[in-house]
């Protein structure tokens, strides 16, 4: 485990400790479980792109024909 040093806002700090009191923690316990939270939910990357299956979506909405230009309509650009 990593020492740090942080900064914090007296009454977050303050939240914190009050918590970790009436729940029996040290504060620095309380506020560690916060960080793994938040890592877990905002930074750790728990997918990838290629790992996810294709969401079904149904069907086009008129068939393609080899007239279609669907890069310029994705773009609204008016080739017609």
């Amino acid at each position: 485990m990593k020492t740090i040093t942080i900064n914090v806002d007296e009454a977050v700090h303050r939240s914190y400790a009050e918590y970790a009191k009436r729940s029996g923690q040290p504060t620095s316990a309380v506020i560690r479980a916060a960080m793994e939270e938040y890592y877990r939910r905002n930074l750790a990357q728990t997918s990838t792109l290629r790992s996810r299956r294709p969401a079904r979506v149904g069907g086009p909405v008129r068939p393609v024909t080899s007239e279609d230009d669907l890069l310029g309509e994705m773009l609204g650009d008016p080739r017609d």
